[in-house]
């Protein structure tokens, strides 16, 4: 795309006084420029081929593509170069469902049932209680971890057929736990209100209106595009992946975008306009998907409509991320300030990066930063605590002490000395021991190890016990 079209598809979306919003590369901004050199230094020190780096902040659109596509077909990373945005998927899917909130086809607080009358889980009182808006929230409470095979149009519908005996962790609403399953439940509502199969349901309702001229469901449409392949880094040497891992399910991670569509998707996001300058979704449904539908437990963190947030230094964010095989990616608004930072990388070990260059962008851009045992929680990619004090005084082990339970895996919580030890044991074997120490009411985190700086949560029942573990963002039941 020239820089002249490039001008006219992002000037309707940012208004008449945006006329500085040329290529990223005529744009010059030194926060911006700095920003780029430290994602430069942070893939060397991270062994990441490619990066594509997007920000807009003050009526500019800044791109910058760094590094290669592939370390066995060198192709540079550019503003149009296609990444596989895995999770960042969901707020797509949420998007789409808005929509047909909208048209009047769609009501959130209905049953999944009334839409899907197939729709069952091994609960049968979640099965006939769980609501379209706890499918976009992660509050279904079954196990979330879960896929199916590639059957074409027919893989949601294979999916929800398939699925009717998926463990129930939590009551609905309970407990909030990620939950990838939920994400293709919601697909299979789409499918159904629709009368059309997710991929071309998306394209319709997200994609066309939003003019996003390279976004993609299937590696049908891959392929056409310059693709940035997935790596996995080992001793800091990236290696690629064979073969490609798409997902099966569209809604819950399956849509590729590169980094000029995906910043006009968030301009949308904060402003309602699509590039035609046609109002997508009306400023109240975008302001709904942006308030809190629950606290995460045990954490400062809240869930939107498909959109997770987060308060940074009085700055109300709301953000995605994504994790597919060798795929890392965050996009993160902060609509009152009229700022998005996208970043996209084609390395397993791209989340050391987004966490420093995002939190680097907050302040440099807006002044924000982290205040200290700010509790963070999971937002589709992993990420460590920036600033952690433990309390002086540890509270009484005991409570915690326990043996909990997901179907792929069981979470020891045990202890050692005078302190806690989690690990996670599933068939394959038992993982790394993760010691903790309390940094808050239920809040934990890890003090040694590789997983050093990530937080651990515990979520009390309403007797006040603690019921659950939550470890990545997953939940896990208590059993003794």
């Amino acid at each position: 795309m020239s820089g002249i079209s490039l001008r006219r598809r992002l000037v309707p979306l940012l208004g008449s006084a945006a006329l500085s919003t040329a290529l990223a590369a005529q744009t010059s901004d030194p926060r911006f420029d700095a920003l780029a050199t430290m994602v430069e230094a942070r893939m060397k020190q991270h062994g990441i081929p490619g990066v594509a780096l997007g920000v807009i902040a003050d009526g500019k659109v800044m791109v910058r593509g760094l590094g290669i596509t592939s370390v066995e077909d060198s192709l540079p990373v550019t503003a149009h170069t296609v990444f596989p945005i895995a999770s960042i998927s969901k707020t797509f899917a949420a998007t789409a469902m808005m929509r047909l909130v909208e048209q009047g086809k769609v009501n959130l607080d209905a049953p999944v049932r009334t839409y899907v009358p197939d729709f069952r889980v091994r609960d049968d009182d979640a099965s006939r209680i769980a609501t379209v808006r706890q499918l976009l929230t992660h509050l279904g409470g079954w196990e979330g971890q879960v896929s199916g095979p590639d059957r074409g149009t027919e893989t949601l519908a294979n999916f929800v057929a398939s699925m009717t005996d998926l463990m129930q962790v939590a009551p609905p609403g309970a407990a909030w736990s990620y939950n990838n399953a939920g994400f293709s439940f919601a697909g299979r509502v789409i499918e159904r209100v629709t009368g059309m199969p997710i991929n071309r349901a998306i394209k319709s309702l997200v994609f066309d209106p939003l003019q996003l001229e390279h976004a993609g469901t299937h590696a049908n449409d891959f392929i056409t595009q310059r693709f940035a392949v997935g790596h996995s880094v080992r001793d800091g040497v990236p290696r690629l992946l064979r073969p490609f891992g798409a997902s099966t399910s569209i809604t819950a991670g399956g849509v590729g975008v590169c980094m000029t569509d995906l910043l006009a998707y968030a301009q949308f996001h904060m402003s309602g306009a699509a590039a035609s300058s046609s109002v997508v979704l009306s400023a109240a449904s975008l302001e709904a998907m942006r308030t809190p539908q629950m606290r995460k437990q045990s954490t400062d963190d809240d869930m939107g409509i498909g959109w997770h947030l987060r308060n940074v230094g009085g700055v109300r964010t709301a953000s995605h991320g994504g994790t597919l095989g060798g795929h890392i990616l965050l996009l993160e608004l902060a609509p009152e300030r009229r700022f998005a930072i996208a970043i996209l990388t084609n390395a397993n070990t791209g989340w050391r990066l987004i966490q420093d260059v995002e939190r680097e962008a907050l302040r440099t851009f807006l002044g924000a930063t982290y205040r200290r045992n700010q509790a963070i929680a999971h937002r589709g990619l992993v990420e460590s605590l920036p600033w952690a004090q433990p309390l002086p005084t540890q509270p009484d082990p005991a409570p915690y002490v326990g043996s909990y339970a997901r179907p792929s895996n069981t979470v020891d919580v045990r202890r050692e000395g005078t302190g806690l030890v989690v690990q996670e044991r599933q068939s394959s074997g038992t993982g790394e021991a993760m010691p903790i120490a309390f940094f808050g009411t239920d809040q934990a985190i890890v003090t040694e190890g590789t997983a050093q700086g990530q937080t651990i949560e515990f979520i009390r029942d309403a007797s006040g016990r603690v019921q659950w573990v939550r470890v990545v963002g997953r939940v896990a039941v208590r059993t003794s």
